[in-house]
């Protein structure tokens, strides 16, 4: 019978990164900067820029919130499968500071551009010649809209490293106190993720079209986040299973939960974007019909059906067999593809505002998404390496790795 020493000689190992993946994250970073730059320097960019710049910040955004909602998740079900993987959600997380400084670009956008180049245009229209605005102006108000943007981010980074702190203080001294503490963080914090996601998505996203209405817009963006995430949680989890530092505790069925998970939110993403559509649609009020109708326009209608058939309908039918989710050979391909997807989602919600016609890939868009990707990178590596690589004495390790630790005697002897 396995002893509990066998938990102990999991010992952390270092991750051991190729020299060129290494360096990716920095030269995305200064390629991607240099490209920025400039579409902040040419006057005839700066609309453009904006644009391209608030696509890459949401989709790193997503990553982030699918980070703290699988902490959050591992907690209010107090799971034992994800406890080796509950790190990489934990840094990932943490990338929220700067998540928070990517936003202020969007936020000097707001309160500084004009008309002319201004993202969210409802800020320089007439409540009184808009009734779609006059009936949202408790929200759709400069000033509210500055206030609550800051209160979601600073939410955001003290929900997420408040659950990495007491992680790792319960890796030094696994007192019931830090698990009791991340349960609480988790019940409250699940109500705070919901409705700040909301507001996140419906100020950002939403509002760029303040007519339109949607009650499902805050699930949806979930709902392709935690999609997302999950696909990039396997494909990290598996290059630190294969490097060294996660495969004293890895299990094969750790990868089939994740596949599970992922392939649990191919479902969930398709019945919530196809319950907004139906119900939209079936509804026929031209203030909510509009938002599709533009999106049938030229090569929009040619992204519809690739979100239809390429997020839905491929992954689905891959992941139904049990073994496809265990294969690297086709897990890491598919978590490409959900980054496509999920690119092409966002750029469906977003990109019509100023490119009405059809579906454009700028190059400020490419360098956007290079620049943000390799500085959250830089510090995930970063977060990673300073802390241990999985939880240290997390009470459900044992289980997790198939260990049976006796309960004591009465006289303190073990059997």
């Amino acid at each position: 019978m396995a002893s509990s020493a066998a938990i102990a000689s999991a010992a952390p190992a270092s991750a051991e990164f190729p020299p060129i993946l290494a360096r990716l994250p920095m030269i995305l970073s200064v390629v991607g900067g240099l490209g920025a730059l400039l579409g902040i320097l040419v006057p005839s960019l700066h609309k453009q820029f904006a644009f391209s710049w608030l696509l890459a910040f949401m989709f790193y955004l997503s990553l982030m919130l699918g980070g703290l909602f699988l902490i959050i998740l591992h907690h209010l079900f107090d799971a034992q499968w994800s406890v080796p993987i509950r790190r990489i959600y934990e840094h990932i997380a943490c990338c929220s500071p700067l998540l928070a400084v990517f936003f202020v670009p969007i936020l000097v956008n707001a309160v500084v551009a004009g008309p002319e180049k201004a993202l969210f245009q409802w800020m320089h229209s007439d409540p009184s010649h808009d009734h779609a605005l006059m009936a949202k102006q408790a929200l759709f108000n400069k000033g509210s809209w500055v206030v609550v943007s800051l209160v979601v981010l600073a939410l955001w980074i003290f929900w997420t490293h408040a659950f990495r702190k007491a992680s790792l203080e319960q890796d030094k001294s696994g007192s019931a106190s830090c698990t009791r503490r991340m349960r609480v963080l988790a019940a409250s914090g699940i109500f705070v993720f919901a409705l700040s996601l909301t507001l996140g998505a419906i100020l950002w996203m939403k509002s760029l079209q303040w007519q339109w209405f949607s009650t499902m817009y805050g699930v949806y963006y979930f709902a392709g986040s935690v999609w997302l995430t999950v696909g990039t949680v396997f494909v990290i989890t598996m290059f630190l299973d294969r490097s060294g530092p996660l495969k004293p505790v890895l299990q094969p069925v750790t990868y089939h939960d994740i596949g599970k998970l992922f392939f649990a939110f191919t479902v969930f993403y398709a019945y919530i974007a196809f319950s907004q559509y139906f119900l939209i649609w079936n509804a026929n009020i031209p203030e909510e019909t509009f938002w599709y109708v533009l999106r049938e326009k030229g090569s929009w209608w040619g992204v519809g059906m690739l979100m239809i058939f390429g997020h839905f309908f491929l992954p689905f039918l891959l992941l139904l067999r049990i073994d496809t989710k265990m294969s690297f050979t086709v897990m890491v391909p598919l978590a490409a593809w959900a980054w496509l997807m999920h690119f092409c989602d966002l750029s469906f919600n977003i990109m019509p505002v100023l490119h009405p016609d059809g579906f454009v890939i700028h190059w400020l868009d490419l360098c956007c998404m290079a620049l943000m990707g390799g500085l959250m990178a830089m510090w995930f590596i970063r977060g990673f390496k300073a802390h241990p690589p999985f939880p240290q004495k997390d009470p459900r390790m044992a289980e997790c790795l198939g260990i049976h630790v006796s309960a004591a005697k009465p006289h303190g002897g073990a059997r």
